[in-house]
């Protein structure tokens, strides 16, 4: 049976989010880049400022000198999150075969949908049409017989928002192709390619022995070759769903003070390990997400050492991390903590127990103020670093 794959592709995925709550955005060259640095990169373009030769990754004060009517965006990535999983769930109505590749981009796989929805081509157009009329977001969608054909596809577009290859033609659409539309091909290789061998479309790569091959991209040489002839075996990967319990808090006060930052951290995890002990799970895995006044995002994750629900155990591991991440002199106004990968308590006790008297006294405090919380309301009673 052929595969039948789908990429949905909203180009400039942020900032068109932002355009449907703001009409008058519609036409204009518009950039997002996070405010109040004056070293900050554009971090994304819509079509207009493109054109206007504004590229991701440019100098905002570049961009601003380049094109003086450029309307710079803050980031905004709670709205754009919340578009994203609108996104998703208007997906998952038509397979469950479906993979989100970056925001704004999804692969689905409908291979042996032809009776719940008819051909590849018109489920595309009906997905789209939807998209359009439930999120209000414009994109174009490519459909092929494997990933990377059908993103091409969707990347060069049509007049009908849907490009459809047919199989068997895949290495006739993508030949006559610029070089860089190939996965793989870079701006180092595409130079070496144009300069080196004159080469400049991907026909031309695919006319080369594997021998040329190895000397430029080396072990990948192979795998560069099946894909100018239009071959892709990559299967389409479901998000995997971790249980995860997690708290955030975004401050009412932008701050830098560590004393205070940690003090929220410590509530955070004082949540979260409430949460693990209702449901007598270990943690094996821990996260950390904080994000600075300038929108720049750091996440770290760490494994933990020990085998424990307790606060007081959690929040160690977490308080070096956070130390030795957060250097910058900026203030920071969003924290997130997770922990993933439980597992149940073990069912064979130890001869020889590790925890020492002034663990089973904390162990013994912190039931005791869970019993008041269960009483009282979890806000009855707090830590003085918490207050």
């Amino acid at each position: 049976m052929h595969r039948h794959i789908i990429h949905i592709h909203i180009p400039a995925f942020p900032i068109e989010v932002v355009r449907v709550s703001r009409p008058e955005l519609k036409g204009r060259p518009v950039a997002m880049a996070p405010p109040h640095s004056e070293r900050a990169l554009i971090l994304s373009t819509s079509p207009e400022a493109r054109r206007e030769g504004i590229f991701k990754g440019m100098p905002l004060r570049k961009a601003v000198k380049f094109c003086p009517d450029l309307t710079i965006l803050p980031p905004n990535q709670d709205l754009a999150g919340r578009a994203f999983r609108g996104l998703t769930k208007v997906v998952t109505h038509y397979t469950p075969l479906w993979e989100p590749f970056r925001p704004g981009h999804i692969y689905l796989d409908v291979t042996g949908t032809d009776r719940l929805w008819g051909k590849a081509k018109d489920t595309a157009s009906r997905l789209r049409r939807e998209i359009k009329e439930y999120l209000c977001l414009l994109g174009t969608v490519g459909v092929a017989g494997n990933k990377m054909v059908s993103s091409i596809a969707s990347r060069i577009g049509s007049s009908e928002g849907v490009l459809d290859v047919d199989h068997g033609k895949e290495s006739s659409f993508i030949a006559p192709l610029r070089v860089s539309f190939l996965p793989g091909i870079g701006q180092v290789r595409k130079k070496i390619l144009l300069e080196e061998l004159n080469i400049s479309i991907v026909q031309e790569i695919a006319a080369l022995d594997m021998d040329s091959l190895k000397l430029i991209f080396g072990k990948q040489g192979y795998v560069i070759h099946q894909r100018a002839l239009g071959i892709d075996p990559t299967p389409v990967h479901p998000p995997r769903i971790k249980p995860t319990i997690a708290e955030e808090i975004t401050l009412s006060q932008d701050e830098n003070h560590d004393e205070k930052l940690l003090g929220t951290l410590y509530e955070l995890v004082e949540k979260c390990s409430h949460q693990v002990l209702g449901k007598a799970l270990f943690p094996h895995k821990a996260g950390l997400v904080f994000r600075y006044t300038d929108h720049k995002e750091i996440m770290r994750q760490i494994n933990l050492p020990h085998m424990n629900f307790w606060n007081f155990d959690l929040y160690t591991p977490l308080e070096r991390t956070f130390l030795r991440t957060c250097q910058r002199r900026i203030r920071v106004q969003f924290m997130k903590v997770w922990f993933q990968d439980f597992s149940p308590p073990p069912s064979q006790l130890s001869l020889f127990p590790a925890q020492s008297f002034t663990s089973k006294k904390k162990v013994l405090a912190f039931r005791t103020l869970n019993h008041i919380r269960e009483r009282y309301g979890y806000e009855a009673i707090k830590y003085g670093r918490t207050a």
